[in-house]
């Protein structure tokens, strides 16, 4: 099991905390393998984007017309957090939903 997200995220910790045996992955220093992010783009569509992330914020408006595949490549902090990967079974986030699939 992998889990990319970011070191200093809130939520990445608290999913770390119950999925101990997980591979933390900072994508701010390691960045997410293409076929990780397509297969999560495909999985997902639009909701991998955080727009409400300050990344987003700072985007002007012609970067946030971009492909989101391309701007998660830009900027992989632009990612949902976290991303987990679940020998190829794909989860976002860690809402009550993953929760309880992987708990």
């Amino acid at each position: 099991m992998k889990l990319y997200g970011l070191k200093t995220c809130d939520t990445c910790r608290k999913a770390l905390k119950v999925l101990s045996n997980a591979e933390f992955v900072d994508v701010r220093a390691e960045g997410v393998p293409g076929p990780v992010l397509e297969a999560a783009h495909t999985a997902f569509g639009e909701r991998i984007l955080n727009t409400r992330s300050t990344t987003w914020r700072n985007l002007d408006e012609e970067d946030r017309a971009k492909a989101p595949l391309e701007l998660l490549q830009l900027h992989p902090t632009l990612m949902k957090r976290p991303l987990i990967d679940v020998d190829g079974t794909l989860y976002l986030g860690w809402g009550k939903d993953v929760q309880a699939a992987l708990g």
